[in-house]
């Protein structure tokens, strides 16, 4: 499928919607982090350079409309998108950025009439649309009505087939107006397409995290593309049951068991043989080493132990490619974060010769608290869509609405 990037476009003097991902942790007013803004910039800066007037479009945060409308009010208040426009205008240096507080009707509609070439408009965010995530003809329609070009640079909600989305360009597509992928969404889209049609084996998927039942499609997916698949996190423990071990007071999914056992059955599952575990997750006042299936009663597993971790990085080392999705334990504590940064070294010292993914997520910022942010080919900003594009095949809503 070919699809356009942004340097592709022809665009002085046009508007062009550019849907970014500004979804950034804002308390009280201020971001507290402004890796997502920042990561916009070079497809930004590229369309001003062009002398697009450029629209920006992002959802942020969460607001439930069926709520109670004083609620609702609340959750928009929070959500407000103001503090990044002020943000982007001190990054964007020398630039005129605007925000509107409407996102949609004649407000909006002036607002974009008055831009000037190079000039950026920040619009307000999406979800306090209701039909954004129900893509709503009607909303996309009247939001496609503004632009002569739209550009996808939103790879975190790419998985999602919403009025920003997938509405406008569809439209514009129709209409015969231009649509592209910005960098970072291309940047995605070239790398996990190395996890998604592998090249280079063995294959090697690290999954953790949570729940069993989070992951079914994903390890649906790598067991039929992988050569191993290392187990680790909570979801471990699901597996040590299903198999007959002792798992004590950690977390289980009963409901679970049966596939677990089946997964495991493939041959391709790797799972801890020893785990970190503790009597209190809060307040400990033992914790130790046991056998993964002999974990006692009144504890609880909190991280895979030595001997996985020397089994789990010798397996890593001889990957030529890998990709990693979820933390190893409850690596925010300190006295349960040596498997997760097992494996981020173990993945770290692959470097120059094997390809690694982070499929975004906790194991995202696990690695960057550790400082292996750099040592990895990519780092995906998108942990939703990442996966789904790995269960899909390669196909995500709104990357494929871009193709011809």
């Amino acid at each position: 499928m070919f699809m356009k990037n942004v340097k592709e476009l022809q665009v002085e003097g046009k508007v062009v919607l550019c849907r970014c991902d500004f979804n950034v942790p804002i308390k009280g007013g201020v971001i507290r982090d402004d890796n997502r803004i920042v990561a916009a910039l070079p497809t930004i800066k590229e369309l001003i350079s062009k002398g697009a007037k450029l629209v920006l479009m992002s959802h942020l945060g969460k607001i439930k409309h069926k709520e109670a409308p004083e609620v609702v009010a609340e959750q928009k208040a929070k959500n407000n998108m103001e503090p990044v426009a002020a943000r982007l205008a001190e990054l964007l240096e020398g630039v005129k950025v605007s925000f509107c507080p409407a996102t949609r009707g004649e407000e909006l509609k002036a607002a974009v009439a008055s831009l000037n070439n190079g000039e950026v408009l920040v619009v307000q965010n999406t979800r306090y649309e209701k039909g954004e995530s129900k893509n709503d003809p009607e909303l996309s329609k009247e939001w496609a009505s503004l632009a002569d070009a739209f550009v996808m640079d939103a790879f975190g909600s790419a998985h999602r087939a919403h009025a920003s989305t997938y509405g406008i360009p569809s439209i514009l597509k129709e209409e015969g107006k231009q649509v592209a992928l910005g960098y970072l969404v291309e940047k995605e889209v070239v790398s996990l397409s190395k996890v998604v049609n592998v090249e280079e084996r063995p294959f090697v998927a690290i999954l953790g995290g949570f729940k069993v039942s989070d992951k079914i499609k994903v390890i649906n997916a790598l067991v039929e593309k992988c050569d191993k698949i290392i187990i680790g996190g909570a979801m471990a423990y699901t597996f040590m049951k299903a198999l007959g071990g002792e798992i004590g007071e950690s977390p289980c999914e009963v409901d679970q068991l049966d596939y677990a056992k089946r997964m495991y059955e493939s041959g391709k599952i790797l799972l801890p043989v020893d785990t970190v575990c503790a009597n209190d997750f809060d307040n400990p006042t033992e914790v130790r080493e046991v056998p993964s299936n002999a974990i006692p009663a009144g504890f609880e597993g909190l991280d895979i132990g030595p001997k996985t971790r020397e089994i789990y990085v010798a397996e890593i080392a001889k990957a030529k490619t890998v990709f990693w999705n979820g933390p190893m334990g409850v690596f925010e504590k300190e006295a349960y974060q040596a498997g997760t940064i097992a494996v981020c070294k173990a993945c770290a010292d692959l470097k120059g010769q094997a390809f690694t993914v982070i499929g975004g997520g906790d194991s995202a910022a696990a690695c960057k608290q550790f400082g292996f942010k750099d040592e990895f080919s990519h780092v995906s900003t998108g942990g939703g869509a990442s996966l789904e594009m790995i269960e899909n095949n390669g196909h995500l809503p709104g990357i494929d609405v871009i193709g011809e």
